[in-house]
């Protein structure tokens, strides 16, 4: 498993705790509606992820994420060292 997918991983893990946390501190003890706030919680980045047109999840973010490590190198080897 690569770092950019952990990364992805534990965001999902984030909010889905967060929600299920809420909901169990706003007194819901129903383990399935705890499930369901927190399973809530992941579908809009889940919906990101899937849609190949996202910048910042999707297929276009890989794109760009290549495009900017290039341009990041091309800069490093631009600049003289003292």
């Amino acid at each position: 498993m690569n770092k950019k997918m952990k990364s992805a991983l534990a965001s999902y893990a984030r909010s889905f705790a967060v929600a299920a946390l809420t909901a169990y501190s706003m007194g819901q003890t129903d383990l399935q509606d705890i499930a369901l706030a927190g399973l809530i919680a992941i579908l809009g980045p889940a919906i990101r992820a899937i849609n190949p047109n996202d910048a910042a999840f999707g297929m276009a973010a890989d794109v760009v994420d290549i495009e900017l490590n290039k341009l990041a190198k091309a800069g490093k080897r631009k600049t003289k060292k003292k």
